[in-house]
């Protein structure tokens, strides 16, 4: 994953930033994961975006899918911008049946 960072190719958006920073009581840990984060602009969410994440949702529940609304929305932005999603989540191999997601390879079998 460093390579990625190094490499400038990695892509956030503000729902990840603020999933990793969830529940980091240390002020000064948390002050440090923030700082690191900043290097990352956040790709912009737009209306579409949640539009197309609540159709995500719907078509993943029909399918007996369940996931969190964050991670629609990460499926929609990613779909948007034909980017790949980085995750250990194994809950996107189950999107994966349903959407047009593309995995990382990253400690799961995308």
């Amino acid at each position: 994953m460093l390579k990625l960072v190094n490499q400038g190719l990695l892509e956030i958006v503000g729902p990840i930033r603020q999933e990793i920073s969830s529940g980091i009581r240390d002020r000064w840990k948390f002050d440090v994961v923030r700082d690191r984060l900043r290097a990352f602009p956040d790709l912009e969410i737009g209306t579409g975006d949640y539009e197309e994440a609540a159709s995500y949702y719907n078509r993943c529940r029909s399918k007996g899918i369940q996931g969190s609304f964050t991670d629609f929305v990460i499926c929609s932005v990613a779909i948007r911008h034909e980017l790949e999603v980085l995750t250990d989540d194994k809950d996107f191999l189950g999107y994966k049946t349903v959407l047009p997601i593309r995995l990382y390879h990253f400690g799961i079998g995308a």
